[in-house]
């Protein structure tokens, strides 16, 4: 196996003093106040917890490097809160319900001496960091970027206006009540990543923004009914008749990459696509070029991941969407070589990367819940767009690979119980299916009533209390699901 140097911005092994060094948090290129060193015996982050194993993965790169690792969610029964590698438990408002209030609970967490900084892994944690960038400013490290950089990532009409002026391939992209052309495969998915305010306006509070629908040829969507649900006019765009997908994922500092990482879908949740179960690291130049060329044009800070489809028709990688934070399969790019939470840590914290990072391209990694998805949609789902599998060769499939790539997102040997309370979360949602429960099933980390929903959190420390199992996050709505919003890429 080759492995690859990711580009980085600071110069490997540099011991720099933190006096010499501030960090430019902001767009105004001032120097933040000395808050990132008052605590720095026992220096904490804060995770929010989700169903997805981006938390679980912060906790299990951070804790072991004298990090305690602060996981806040509005349900105990999220994977992080059973880790080893977890410190404290701490109670937030859903922000699927509240999201003020949940930007407050994060604030006032941010207040707190031990506090450094605070990862975001969903739409509704870059949102309201961003939202409030300045208040945070004062209190933490801020490796995020500012509101009005965000809002051309989070709203897609100005992304793939970002794009075009970048020189990076998109396909035809138009608002739905500007395109006319039904006679071709098309997707209707939402302009916007997660219903707020300062998108939506007074809609956001009841409107549901939606996901990703395949429209077929010949038929046009009641445009009125579109508009009304989802409290915005969404977009429409040709569909990029392949599955797999590419992932271009960076951490970038005020302009420049410190660390890059690339890999490819193999197989979805879906026989047809959807979140990652298996995947695999590449180096593609073209993926590189396109993804840096996106967000050198944004003059991006923090995190992203630039999501692709390789169009068949002429091979370019047309451009998805952007994920400005970590993604799901976070597990398998640090166990790949690309240790994210610490780079972004190092970030945050005005600390240069001790050595050069990087990668191994060509190994795999999977999701064992997604896998188990996938087999159950090569049995029961049919898409029919997307030839099906046999289930023999479905079957043959995933086992070569288990055993030709043994790295698992939840599944490790030091720290076992996430991986359980993955599982009993799976059986719940199957459960809950097969009743046919009228209750709703949040696409994260779920709510399970356990929890408060008032701005003020609420603390537990020990890693080991038993947890109420909750609902998981879902799968793909169609034959191509652009939309992550749910923090499952």
């Amino acid at each position: 196996m080759r492995r690859l140097q990711l580009p980085v911005g600071i110069r490997p092994g540099e011991d720099l003093d933190p006096a010499l060094y501030p960090i430019y948090n902001n767009a105004s290129g001032h120097p933040q106040s000395s808050f990132m060193h008052r605590h720095r015996e026992t220096p904490s982050v804060l995770v929010p917890g989700i169903a997805a194993p981006s938390t679980v993965a912060c906790c299990r790169s951070l804790r072991p490097r004298g990090v305690r690792t602060v996981v806040g969610s509005e349900s105990r029964s999220t994977p992080a809160a059973t880790s080893t590698y977890r410190d404290e438990f701490v109670g937030l408002p859903d922000p699927g319900t509240d999201l003020a209030a949940y930007g407050e609970a994060l604030l006032s967490l941010a207040e707190r001496p031990d506090i450094e900084t605070i990862v975001p892994v969903r739409e509704e944690d870059v949102y309201v960091l961003a939202d409030r960038k300045d208040a945070f400013a004062a209190e933490i490290a801020t490796p995020w970027p500012t509101f009005e950089t965000l809002r051309r990532v989070q709203d897609r009409a100005e992304l793939f206006a970002a794009a075009d002026a970048a020189g990076v391939a998109a396909p035809e992209t138009a608002l739905l009540d500007e395109w006319d052309d039904w006679n071709r495969e098309t997707i209707v998915k939402p302009r916007y990543t997660v219903a707020a305010p300062a998108y939506l306006g007074s809609s956001a509070a009841h409107a549901t923004i939606g996901s990703t629908e395949y429209q077929p040829p010949g038929t046009e969507p009641d445009r009125r009914a579109e508009i009304d649900t989802r409290g915005h006019v969404p977009l429409v765009q040709e569909r990029i008749p392949d599955s797999r997908e590419y992932g271009f994922f960076a951490l970038y500092d005020r302009g420049e990459p410190v660390a890059t990482f690339q890999h490819c879908q193999r197989r979805g949740w879906k026989y047809c696509g959807g979140p990652s179960a298996y995947r695999e690291s590449v180096f593609i130049p073209e993926l590189e070029d396109a993804g840096r060329a996106l967000l050198d044009e944004l003059e991006w800070h923090g995190l992203a991941m630039v999501e692709f489809l390789r169009d068949p028709a002429d091979g370019e990688f047309k451009l998805m969407e952007v994920n400005p934070r970590f993604w799901s399969s976070l597990p398998f790019s640090v166990r790949a070589g690309a240790d994210f939470p610490y780079y972004y840590w190092r970030l945050a914290t005005g600390e240069p990367i001790p050595s050069e990072p990087t990668y191994e391209v060509g190994a795999g990694g999977h999701l064992l819940r997604g896998e188990l998805g996938y087999l159950h949609s090569v049995v029961t789902e049919e898409y029919p767009l997307v030839e099906r599998p046999s289930l023999g060769s479905a079957v043959r499939e995933v086992a070569t690979s288990l055993v030709a790539h043994p790295r698992f997102d939840y599944a490790v040997a030091d720290d076992p119980v996430p991986f359980v309370q993955d599982g009993v979360n799976l059986v719940r949602t199957w459960l809950g299916e097969r009743s046919g429960s009228d209750e709703p099933a949040p696409a994260e980390s779920g709510d399970d009533g356990t929890e408060p929903t008032g701005a003020t959190p609420t603390i537990d420390h020990p890693a080991s209390e038993p947890t109420e199992p909750a609902q998981t996050d879902g799968g793909p709505t169609g034959p191509q699901s652009g939309s992550s919003d749910d923090g499952t890429r």
